[in-house]
């Protein structure tokens, strides 16, 4: 178990406050999400919209389909030429509802180019139209074909798994799933990115309340809502991770900021994962938002470098 403690210098701290004050007066002149459909959210990611920045689509991106009995699975793919040291198996946040894998083109060429790593990025069924388990299928039957196929089509068994949010959510119930159904426990490491990993929502969730920073208890209702039926039990280790057994798991980086009410999520996770027997690393960064990485900050690429630290330690 490490927690590993990052020194901010004056101009950054200050710099993540400032952040922090523009996004949250920005927002304040927004609709929530909770209060529009999910189609309309979709429309203004892919349009640049609202709050919204237009997805920059790398040229070097190959569109995939692997075959799944409930229908293939898109994935978006970035090889590195010449020799490859590992797999990265991405799995994009938003809920369960909203993005794609195509919205993380710049951030997975970085970890393609820093890494040499092949990316693999999963475009799972999005609810309310595919309600779980349908997103969770997705992401086990892409993992069964990346375990089964790294050898030949890559050169390499190191496979990491991880993402962001909701990704976060999925690549720990992948690796649980690919334990229990499949004996499969050789994933190299698992890139936890302010995870939420209890649907039935921990304290930090539930207490955080209206104020709306990119999240809110409110947004996250909304979220879980769409993707869960009524009847679901949110205490479910498939649908929240964090009651199930977490024994055979491989080393684990968990990043959140303090500004963000999935914390406890992250904290609790992090804590029963040493617990169960794994590595386990937490970085927690003050006063940082949900989705802290991707803003324009110099704390953002720190982070960044950090992950992709760990993601070459695993390979």
């Amino acid at each position: 178990m490490q927690d590993e403690t990052f020194l901010y210098s004056a101009a950054m701290q200050d710099e993540i406050r400032i952040f922090v004050r523009e996004l949250e007066s920005e927002l304040k002149h927004l609709v929530p999400i909770n209060k529009l459909d999910p189609e309309d959210i979709r429309r203004q990611q892919e349009s640049g919209e609202g709050r919204y920045v237009a997805p920059v689509l790398s040229d070097h991106a190959i569109e995939r389909q692997i075959p799944f009995e409930a229908g293939d699975v898109s994935v978006r793919a970035l090889i590195p030429e010449g020799q490859i040291d590992g797999v990265y198996m991405h799995i994009h946040g938003g809920g369960w509802v909203i993005g794609g894998a195509h919205h993380s083109d710049t951030e997975l060429e970085e970890i393609r180019d820093n890494c040499n790593a092949a990316v693999i990025s999963v475009d799972y069924r999005l609810a309310p139209e595919n309600k779980y388990p349908s997103a969770q299928d997705d992401c086990e039957a892409v993992a069964l074909w990346i375990i089964e196929n790294a050898g030949k089509e890559f050169g390499t068994d190191r496979i990491v798994i991880g993402g962001e949010s909701a990704g976060a959510h999925l690549s720990a119930t992948t690796m649980v799933r690919l334990r229990d159904k499949h004996g499969y426990s050789g994933f190299a490491g698992a890139n936890m990115l302010y995870g939420v990993f209890d649907l039935s929502m921990t304290p930090s969730c539930r207490l955080w309340g209206d104020r709306w920073l990119i999240l809110s208890t409110p947004i996250m209702e909304w979220f879980i809502n769409h993707y869960l039926e009524n009847d679901n039990d949110r205490t479910d280790p498939d649908i929240s991770p964090i009651y199930a057994s977490l024994h055979e798991l491989p080393p684990a980086l968990f990043t959140v900021g303090t500004a963000d009410p999935l914390l406890d999520d992250t904290l609790f996770m992090h804590s029963r994962w040493f617990a169960s027997g794994n590595v386990s690393t937490l970085n927690v960064y003050p006063g940082a938002p949900h989705g802290f990485e991707k803003h324009p900050t110099q704390l953002a690429e720190q982070v960044r470098r950090r992950i992709g630290q760990f993601i070459k330690e695993c390979f």
